[in-house]
């Protein structure tokens, strides 16, 4: 399938696995990377150095373009994009709006910038600026997400913009392809279906407890992090949501000083990451604090399996997936099932 997706990223099919932190590592980017997709890896979980070594991980195991996603609020955003560019990476995308600097800068190293948007205003702010694609994620769509549904957010967006529109939220299939496609964007982009396959490093017992999950147990909290973030509903969440706030804030600090100590951050870098996550957002100081509880709570699922401890971010459509494909397997089956689809829309006729 040629579209403008495929065609700015250099990839063979118009399917992007997106950006999750401590999911999206060397294995799974190459694994769609080599099934002809758009692999990106998550880079907000890593530091420096370990960002660097994945990237080259990954290039050892596959010769295709791949991707790396970074935190455009981060303190160390500018060094991140600086292993971006001396490691040759060819796509950059951004969880949040990048600066119009560090867009420049990419773009004259000849990186490809496609920041995730979840709003029209914000793709027509980035794209103004340069950038030459977004990821447009509507509210079915895994981790931090909106309210608006893909269906009503896409055609916005495309109609707003001039650069390739990638649709995420709600996507696992090649029929969501083609409905994408019809709605004007250039390709999909997908996290929970991706995570649920046998190329992801997700512990067994975590994707189990995705697949036996339905829609109805998919649901949206600010009880981790202040934000609305969009995870399956546990027995965790529902203490976190019945938790009093001295009990929260006493949890939030216990698990930033962890997440510190893994990732090597000081507090200062800390907290100013947690001042640009509270600009705009009007989130509280005890919500800035609780941010620092995402990180950990997520390895705690999603590195060391324990479902009980951990918050388990996903989409809506972990209530329709029931297997575990590999990436090869996935990609083709999506392509095929657009080319299927496609194919019985030619008998279609208007009536008169």
């Amino acid at each position: 399938m040629d579209t403008a997706l495929t065609r700015l990223a250099g990839v063979r099919h118009p399917v992007v696995q997106t950006g999750m932190g401590w999911v999206a590592g060397p294995r799974l980017v190459s694994a769609v990377a080599n099934a002809g997709g758009l692999g990106i890896l998550g880079s907000a979980t890593m530091t420096l150095d370990q960002l660097r070594a994945a990237i080259r991980e990954v290039r050892s195991r596959t010769d295709a373009p791949f991707g790396v996603n970074l935190r455009a609020d981060a303190g160390d955003a500018g060094d991140r994009v600086r292993v971006i560019v001396d490691e040759g990476v060819r796509v950059a995308s951004f969880a949040l709006a990048p600066s119009r600097e560090l867009i420049t800068e990419l773009k004259e190293a000849g990186v490809v910038v496609v920041p995730s948007v979840g709003a029209r205003r914000h793709a027509e702010k980035v794209a103004a600026w340069g950038a030459d694609a977004v990821i447009v994620q509507g509210g079915e769509g895994g981790g931090h997400t909106g309210e608006v549904a893909t269906t009503v957010l896409l055609p916005q967006v495309v109609d707003a913009v001039r650069i390739p529109v990638v649709a995420a939220g709600g996507f696992f299939d090649g029929r969501g392809l083609v409905a994408a496609l019809a709605y004007g964007a250039a390709g999909v982009a997908m996290g929970t279906r991706f995570l649920l396959t046998s190329d992801s490093t997700v512990p067994d017992a975590v994707k189990a407890r995705y697949l036996a999950a339905g829609v109805g147990d998919v649901t949206v909290t600010r009880a981790v992090d202040g934000l609305p973030h969009r995870m399956l509903r546990t027995d965790l969440v529902d203490s976190l949501e019945r938790s009093g706030r001295t009990r929260t804030l006493l949890r939030a600090v216990r698990r930033a000083a962890g997440f510190r100590k893994l990732s090597g951050l000081t507090w200062r870098r800390m907290v100013g990451d947690g001042l640009a996550l509270r600009y705009g957002k009007e989130l509280s100081w005890s919500q800035v604090l609780l941010a620092a509880n995402t990180p950990m709570l997520l390895k705690s699922a999603m590195v060391d399996g324990r479902t009980d401890l951990g918050v388990m971010a996903s989409g809506q459509v972990a209530g329709v997936i029931d297997d575990l494909p590999s990436c090869a397997e996935l990609v083709e089956r999506i392509v095929r099932e657009a080319g299927e689809t496609l194919k019985s829309l030619e008998g279609l006729r208007a009536v008169r």
